[in-house]
């Protein structure tokens, strides 16, 4: 793919990237801002961040930082202080026992998804994904120069991944399980009793590194009890990443802070991928990320409690609109709904929901609400919705849908 400037010279983009875009979330973000820049009621449910505000002991604890002259560059992959406070994390709440040289913390997770891919795959290695995921997985394992391997995992799985499936899609070539729980887009989580085959599949399978991003694990329901592969398997803990951060379950999504644990060799590794990159994080964010993971919890059950409210009036919602189905998550904030019964649909203005996508395209056009369609996260005909934002638009948001496919015919 070549394009032109304005003066007319040819760019030609690297070929590492000249067959990705920029998210699809993302694109549908900017239009329904436009929209709502234009003057229309656009209500959109397609972030995937927390409508909360950061704790305010978190930001006096980033205002002290900057009053202390904390504002030079830090240690390459996390402070001291913050490390150290990582470390007693995973110990308190997950039974993992980590060092200090076994952390390292990068500018959100996303970052140390890219460093650990940057930082193993060779031109061909294969990395397993369960999809629907989140759209990033993908496309960063391509820039690395890896081939995801999508296995599709649909509602009647509990969109997890199956141990059959598992070892079905393993090669010689596999280098990484990806495994994201509780799951953006679907909410679903795994339980012990879903990890425990899996992980004896990889037990199997020793060139098989398994990354697990536990970014909602704070955002779980009904008594769901999180867990995460290394604590449940010791004697895979030494090719086992597990990714986590601040951004969700403490609202501190600009913050941009994502850490992880995991062996030394290869935590050093991606060292050498962020010192070419970004370096060390914002040292300011760090210190409050410290002030995050050290203060009080209180709030993150609390939270949840505020989520689990808004997920039951959603999927209710969503339930009651023929046409469309909608498992109940065990967590993270979004729901992900069945709309292939409004497949083929004729809409009053003539056109036909082919897709998931055009669903979602007309939804924005006629309802002003904006969705992503669940091909963007590799699985048709879905929708999501993120429930992170208040009880009274979600409730707007779901008379204007039902309204609209209402208005819709079918045979």
């Amino acid at each position: 793919m070549t394009l032109q400037d304005q003066t007319g010279v040819a760019f030609r983009p690297a070929e590492r990237i000249a067959t990705l875009g920029v998210s699809e979330i993302l694109q549908i973000g900017a239009k329904a801002a436009a929209m709502k820049r234009a003057g229309r009621p656009v209500i959109i449910l397609g972030a995937g961040e927390p409508d909360f505000d950061t704790p305010e002991h978190v930001k006096q604890a980033a205002a002290e930082a900057m009053a202390r002259g904390e504002t030079k560059y830090t240690a390459l992959d996390g402070t001291p202080a913050l490390k150290a406070a990582i470390v007693e994390k995973f110990k308190r709440e997950n039974g993992l026992d980590y060092t200090v040289a076994e952390i390292t913390v990068a500018t959100g997770a996303k970052q140390v998804l890219y460093n650990a891919m940057m930082a193993t795959l060779d031109p061909g290695d294969e990395v397993i994904i369960p999809t629907p995921c989140w759209t990033s997985y993908f496309d960063i394992v391509r820039i690395a120069g890896g081939v995801p391997v999508a296995v599709p995992c649909d509602g009647a799985q509990g969109f997890r991944l199956q141990p059959e499936a598992l070892a079905a899609a393993i090669t010689p070539k596999t280098h990484w399980l990806m495994l994201n729980s509780p799951s953006n887009p679907t909410g679903a989580a795994y339980a012990e009793a879903d990890y425990r085959p899996l992980l004896e599949v990889l037990r199997a399978h020793p060139q098989v590194w398994l990354m697990v991003d536990d970014m909602y694990e704070h955002i779980c329901y009904e008594g769901f009890r999180f867990t995460t592969p290394a604590a449940l398997e010791p004697r895979l803990k030494g090719r086992i990443l597990t990714v986590n951060g601040v951004s969700k379950a403490y609202a501190m999504t600009g913050w941009r802070i994502g850490y992880a644990g995991g062996p030394e060799a290869l935590i050093k590794a991606m060292a050498v991928v962020q010192s070419q990159s970004t370096s060390c994080p914002c040292s300011i964010s760090q210190a409050a990320a410290l002030a995050a993971l050290t203060g009080p919890q209180d709030l993150l059950p609390e939270r949840a409690a505020d989520f689990q409210r808004r997920r039951d009036l959603v999927v209710a919602g969503l339930n009651a609109i023929p046409g469309i189905t909608c498992r109940l998550p065990e967590g993270a904030f979004y729901t992900f709904a069945d709309c292939s019964g409004l497949i083929g649909a004729t809409t009053p203005e003539g056109g036909t929901i082919a897709s998931d996508r055009d669903f979602c395209a007309w939804l924005l056009e006629t309802a002003e609400v904006a969705m992503v369609p669940g091909a963007a996260f590799g699985l048709s005909p879905y929708f999501r919705i993120s429930y992170a934002t208040s009880e009274a638009e979600l409730r707007e948001a779901l008379a204007r849908i039902t309204a609209a496919c209402a208005r819709l015919t079918r045979d």
